[in-house]
């Protein structure tokens, strides 16, 4: 789907949740404040904030669906990431004001008044939740939009909200038992929670966050495939937005490939992994691999041992040994759940320099950047 059409769908889908929940508040606060429920008040006040949600969201896919200039050549689709912080900010607000509300009514309590007619249209609410939550949701990992499948997963909250604040209304009916302003404060914890969990997904792909690991390995996979390519290390994807993720990636070669060579695998590798992933491989970095030496073969299997008999120690890559210079190279990877990964990386340099003295090493500590 070009972006353009991806772009009409959030609106169109963004709208509908406008009219929806514009149409589900206004119902919502007519009967609650008529009935003196607070639970209903506060439900219409969550309904309130995804209208809001979905005003902000079309927002930000104009403002993400902008062309590329000078000042920003990738584009603008980061704008999709800050203005689901705005939505964040937005809930949490709701989620706070209302848990306030709530705790007062339980300190002062007031006996709310139900009808036949108040019943009938919380019950409607329920099911015109759950149907908007799924259209959304379903609108939203169409078009690979976060903003949209967080709004579906609200409107499907909002669903066993507004059964909350029936059952509440049943049983204070049935027994005369009021849970209003206790289903109140469920109610705001609920929203609060939902934007926390808003909050730690949106600052994922703002901070930068490992790659989904099926995506990674399909990736590796790919380059793998081409017939020059020894191996593949050190993925790295940047998010531009939904639109846009750019990758580098370094690949192991012989050591007897040309230039033009390189230059010919290097496109290859980043029309198919453009054609299979979507991924622009912004970078393709070589490793050289030694094969025309024996006694190199010999010594990256005694170093290898060595490094990996190290707890801890995820992979060993990139090694290549300038026989002329005596000279060393390859990167190592340590997890990051080691207590003191540099210790160990000094550690592991000293002995490999004690394995062969003759030679000076040049020992990368990489990241583990992708399963």
């Amino acid at each position: 789907m070009n972006p353009e059409e991806r772009e009409r769908v959030i609106v169109r889908t963004s709208i509908v949740g406008i009219v929806a929940n514009v149409l589900l508040v206004a119902f919502k606060a007519v009967v609650g404040l008529a009935a003196n429920s607070i639970a209903i008040v506060l439900d219409a006040v969550n309904n309130l904030t995804d209208a809001l949600s979905s005003v902000i969201t079309i927002i930000g896919a104009k403002l993400a669906g902008k062309k590329p200039d000078k000042d920003h050549p990738l584009g603008h689709g980061r704008y999709e990431y800050l203005s689901a912080m705005v939505i964040v900010a937005i809930v949490l607000y709701a989620g706070i004001t209302s848990l306030v509300e709530s705790i007062r009514k339980i300190i002062e309590p007031e006996v709310a008044d139900y009808s036949i007619v108040t019943l009938v249209i919380v019950a409607a609410a329920v099911i015109v939740k759950i149907v908007l939550g799924r259209y959304v949701s379903a609108k939203g990992k169409q078009v690979d939009s976060g903003s949209l499948v967080a709004s579906g997963k609200d409107a499907l909250f909002d669903a066993a909200i507004s059964t909350s604040v029936l059952a509440a209304a049943l049983i204070f009916l049935a027994t005369g038992i009021s849970l209003e302003a206790y289903v109140g404060v469920i109610i705001s914890i609920v929203i609060i929670k939902a934007g926390i969990d808003m909050l730690r997904e949106t600052l994922d792909d703002i901070l930068g966050h490992r790659p989904d690991p099926d995506l990674a390995r399909g990736i590796k996979r790919t380059v793998c495939a081409d017939p020059d390519v020894l191996g593949a290390y050190d993925l790295l994807l940047d998010s531009y937005g939904p639109d846009l993720t750019v990758g580098a990636v370094h690949v192991e070669v012989p050591d007897t490939m040309t230039a033009a060579e390189i230059d010919a695998m290097t496109r290859r590798l980043q029309a198919a992994v453009y054609a299979e992933h979507r991924i622009a491989l912004a970078t393709v970095g070589i490793y050289s691999h030694n094969t025309t030496d024996d006694d190199v073969a010999e010594m990256q299997s005694a170093i290898t041992r060595r490094v990996m008999g190290h707890g801890g120690v995820l992979q060993m890559h990139g090694f290549f040994v300038d026989v002329e210079k005596r000279r060393v190279s390859f990167d190592i990877i340590i997890d990051f759940d080691v207590a003191n990964r540099d210790e160990l990386y000094c550690h592991i340099s000293e002995e490999v320099k004690e394995l062969y003295p003759d030679y000076d090493f040049n020992i990368t500590l990489d990241r583990d950047l992708s399963d």
